[in-house]
């Protein structure tokens, strides 16, 4: 499985290379995400909503269910990324986030 660094996945979701899909929960997300990603839960991952035009960056809080996504994914000849580190990681690199409620905080 191929990672990519937070900055990459920033760069690359932001110039429009890449898609980025948060595979977090609802509270999760609420609570801090980058505007650009699509939330798909994995309590509830739609396989079927995956875009097919571009590589896909599937991230998490620290990188094991996005990992866990990405096998799921690669059989189907989609290029699929693992974000290193998930949001935790986003997070430390100070990229930014925003959340429904206050200021972002992943936890």
């Amino acid at each position: 499985m191929e990672t990519v660094t937070p900055q990459e996945a920033f760069e690359m979701v932001k110039a429009g290379e890449a898609y980025g899909i948060d595979v977090r929960e609802t509270d999760e997300w609420a609570a801090g995400h980058f505007e650009m990603f699509t939330l798909n839960p994995l309590s509830t991952f739609d396989d079927s909503a995956l875009p097919t035009d571009r590589p896909i960056i599937f991230i998490c809080r620290s990188g094991n269910r996005s990992g866990k996504v990405c096998s799921r994914v690669e059989p189907t000849g989609l290029t699929a990324f693992n974000m290193h580190g998930g949001m935790l990681a986003w997070q430390a690199a100070g990229l930014p986030m925003s959340a429904s409620h206050g200021a972002p905080q992943i936890s």
